[in-house]
C-alpha cells in the first residue's frame, strides 16, 4: 500500500512530521500498532527525548522487533533526531542503552568544550549547513543548503560509509546517514524549510517506488 507508517511510541514530534506529509500528497498512518504500521510501504520513526526512555517504550511494545524485522525485510525506515540516534548500537545518555542495532556507531555527548578549552552551548540549536559525502536516493537534486537542529548528543560512526552529509559543530556530526533502505537524519527535515522537504520527498519517493531507491 503506498502510504507511510508514523510510529507513534509517545516520544515523537507527530503533528509537524505528518503535516509535512500532508504538504507532500502523501496518505500517511500514525500508529503504535504492528499489524498496521505492516500495511505502510515505508516507515518514519520520529523522536524527541530520552535515549533510553525510547528503548524502553520501544521493546516493551513490540516496536523494536517490528522495526527490525521490517528494516530487515527491505522497508525503507527513516529516523528524525533522536530517531535516527535509535538506530544505531547503543547511547551512553543516562547510562549505556542498547539501540535498535541498524547501524554501527554510538551516540555520545557533545563535549561542550572545545580542544583548545573554549567552552561552546550545549545543545546544538539551530541551522546549520549541509556537507555532503556520498550520493544517496535520499540525497538525490538536494543543496547543500542549511537544515535545523535540537540535540545534545550525536553519534559517533562505527563505519564511516553510512555517512552521507555532516556538519560542524566542534565536531563532525553525522546529519544524514543511510545504509541499503535505512536512513536518518539528524535534524528535523520537517522543520528545516525547502531542503528539508525535498529529502522528504525523495524518501517518500524511495518509500512508493518512485525514487531511485
Amino acid at each position: 500500500m503506498t502510504m507511510i507508517g508514523i510510529i507513534d511510541y509517545g516520544m515523537g514530534n507527530l503533528y509537524s512530521v505528518s503535516k509535512a506529509l500532508e504538504r507532500l500528497g502523501c496518505p500517511y498512518i500514525v500508529s503504535g500498532d504492528n499489524e498496521e504500521l505492516a500495511q505502510a510501504c515505508g516507515l518514519i520513526l520520529p523522536g524527541v527525548g530520552s535515549f533510553r526512555d525510547a528503548m524502553h517504550i520501544l521493546r516493551e511494545t513490540g516496536l523494536a522487533d517490528f522495526i527490525r524485522a521490517s528494516a530487515e525485510n527491505g522497508t525503507p525506515l527513516l529516523g528524525i533526531c533522536l530517531g535516527m540516534q535509535l538506530l544505531f548500537d547503543e547511547s551512553e545518555e543516562n547510562g549505556p542503552t542498547k539501540g535498535l542495532g541498524l547501524l554501527r556507531g554510538r551516540v555520545v555527548r557533545f563535549p561542550g568544550v572545545t580542544d583548545d578549552g573554549e567552552p561552546y552551548k550545549v545543545p546544538h540549536m539551530g541551522w546549520n549547513q549541509l556537507r555532503f559525502h556520498r550520493p544517496s536516493p535520499l540525497l538525490d537534486g538536494v543543496e547543500e543548503g542549511h537544515v535545523y537542529f535540537v540535540h545534545s548528543y550525536y553519534v559517533v560512526p562505527g563505519d564511516e560509509e553510512v555517512v552521507l552529509a555532516s556538519s560542524e559543530y566542534d565536531v563532525d556530526v553525522p546529519a544524514v546517514v543511510g545504509r541499503g533502505h535505512v536512513f536518518g537524519t539528524q535534524f528535523h527535515p520537517e522543520k528545516s524549510g525547502a531542503v528539508g522537504m525535498h529529502i522528504l520527498r525523495n524518501y517518500v519517493g524511495i518509500a512508493t517506488g518512485r525514487g531511485n531507491g
